[in-house]
């Protein structure tokens, strides 16, 4: 794995509140696959982890707010769930905005847990194939996506996840997604 992803810069985006490990693990194994990573937030400072959606974890330091980015400084990117984070997220127009050029750039991107809520508030996951945290499934039909109860599931360089039990699956498949690069049928 090590070296797969040389040259490749992937941004993390979360808020407040997001699946410490689902950063963390993610992060991790990108980086060892020889990606530069970035976490973008939308605020400069730290950002808040947490376990299990419920007792506060470790704090991160941003390395980029989304207001000083844009998709095509990077590769690919990576949307870590937990329930607050992608609520934070969709609420933010330049957060939105980012997760949408990604896509108009056909480049790949990793969502895992409840993060597809951001996904929808972006308009992307129309007639895609993908999963989640099971609670958003209705949200993801209602969108029009094809939701499926898989580990990891890879739509044109989209790839999702349900749970930090499929990190081993997803953080696999993400790397390889980003190793391929742009999709040229993706859609935004």
């Amino acid at each position: 794995m090590a070296g797969q992803l040389e040259g490749k810069k992937i941004a993390f985006l979360v808020a407040d509140g997001f699946e410490q490990i689902e950063l963390t693990r993610p992060r991790q194994d990108i980086t060892e696959a020889g990606a530069q990573v970035q976490l973008v937030s939308l605020q400069s400072g730290e950002v808040q982890g947490m376990s299990g959606d419920i007792d506060r974890a470790d704090r991160f330091t941003v390395d980029e707010t989304v207001d000083e980015v844009s998709a095509s400084d990077y590769n690919g990117l990576v949307l870590p769930g937990g329930t607050l984070n992608p609520d934070g997220l969709r609420v933010n127009d330049t957060a939105v905005s980012f997760v949408r050029d990604v896509f108009k750039q056909h480049k790949p991107v990793a969502a895992i847990c409840h993060a597809p809520i951001t996904l929808i508030e972006a308009g992307v996951v129309d007639g895609r194939t993908l999963t989640s945290f099971p609670s958003i499934k209705t949200d993801l039909n209602n969108a029009s996506a094809n939701w499926v109860d898989q580990a990891v599931v890879c739509d044109e360089g989209l790839v999702t996840s349900r749970t930090p039990d499929d990190l081993d699956a997803f953080c696999a498949r993400a790397i390889e997604a980003f190793a391929e690069g742009r999709h040229a049928e993706q859609t935004a």
